[in-house]
């Protein structure tokens, strides 16, 4: 079946919301070719770690089931995610089982962490969830404020075991599994989703540092996504989530070949003075398949835009046309 670059530039994005109600956004960019929804959390509870007393209070299973459903009558292969991180944000806590905790899954064996993985996945499954934006397989052994109480080890070789066990887990229960964020930010001064910053690890070490991206891969892991700040030693200029040199190594150095995730877009350190559609061009021209972007009134001109740029060449529409049959396979269990 052949597409139009209208339809694939609604294809590759993911917008991100804060709230279950968004059926009035998400119907006309889901008619128009739309395949994927972030359910996200607000930025309070995103610094705070958990989801809100006021969220606990008011949400239920049946209600976020409810939700999904309603965006299914209009896309009904839809790809709905949420960040459901071990060691970190959980945004379906209080819906599901919640995964272990850190400490928990560092004492568990490989087996049974899979098992604990697995069932919160599944009860997950069955609200209508798709994805988890995670794991976390980033290594910490620096000041990182940006991924602080989010990651799940400053050793490469406990962070893989961990990792290796919840794609495992979370991936037989039918939810991809997006492994964030590649090639690995260990240390950042600051938070880049507030400010322009840039990784200046140098490549060795990187390397040292990627061990669990390695046994992601490995684990089988269907996606990954790229981080969002410039990692200097590869590309000084461009962002993880736009750097052809970042893509490039995670296909060819790493043999990756599933669903590339670009982080948030919309984040100072990704964007570097570009609008966001010039960030989306540059981010699918470099390699991404399904772009994180702000969900919004913004959605319909900023999908026109990708389109307008593939009809008049300034972005590949082989690239944009093989991004948006990567997110459609995904979408359809592939």
């Amino acid at each position: 079946m052949r597409f139009s670059p209208d339809e694939d530039a609604r294809a590759i994005l993911l917008p991100a919301f804060d709230t279950l109600d968004i059926m009035d956004v998400m119907a006309p960019f889901l008619e128009k070719g739309g395949c994927s929804v972030l359910i996200g959390e607000t930025r309070a509870e995103y610094v705070a770690r958990r989801m809100s007393a006021e969220r606990l209070a008011r949400e239920t299973p049946d209600s976020f089931r409810a939700a999904v459903a309603r965006l299914k009558t209009v896309t009904p292969g839809l790809i709905v995610a949420v960040d459901q991180e071990l060691g970190g944000i959980q945004r379906l806590q209080g819906l599901v089982p919640p995964l272990p905790s850190l400490d928990e899954a560092h004492a568990l064996g490989d087996a049974a962490l899979a098992e604990r993985c697995r069932a919160t996945a599944a009860a997950a499954h069955a609200l209508g969830v798709s994805m988890f934006l995670a794991p976390i397989a980033d290594v910490l052994d620096g000041q990182n404020a940006w991924l602080r109480g989010r990651t799940m080890g400053s050793y490469p070789q406990a962070v893989a075991r961990l990792v290796s066990a919840f794609v495992n887990g979370v991936q037989s229960a039918g939810i991809t599994a997006v492994t964030k964020h590649f090639p690995g930010f260990n240390a950042l001064d600051g938070d880049p989703a507030l400010v322009d910053v840039s990784l200046h690890t140098p490549r060795d070490r990187l390397l040292h540092n990627a061990l669990p991206f390695t046994a992601a891969i490995e684990a089988g892991t269907r996606a990954i996504m790229t981080g969002p700040a410039p990692v200097a030693a590869l590309d000084r200029q461009n962002a993880a989530s736009t750097a052809p040199a970042v893509m490039t190594m995670l296909r060819n150095d790493f043999g990756f070949k599933g669903l590339i995730v670009s982080d948030d877009l919309d984040a100072p350190a990704t964007m570097r003075g570009r609008s966001l559609l010039e960030t989306a061009i540059a981010s699918v021209g470099a390699g991404a398949d399904l772009l994180l972007v702000g969900g919004g009134p913004h959605l319909d001109a900023l999908c026109d835009g990708i389109a307008d740029a593939a009809r008049s060449g300034r972005l590949a529409p082989d690239r944009l046309a093989e991004a948006a049959a990567r997110v459609r396979q995904n979408a359809a269990g592939g």
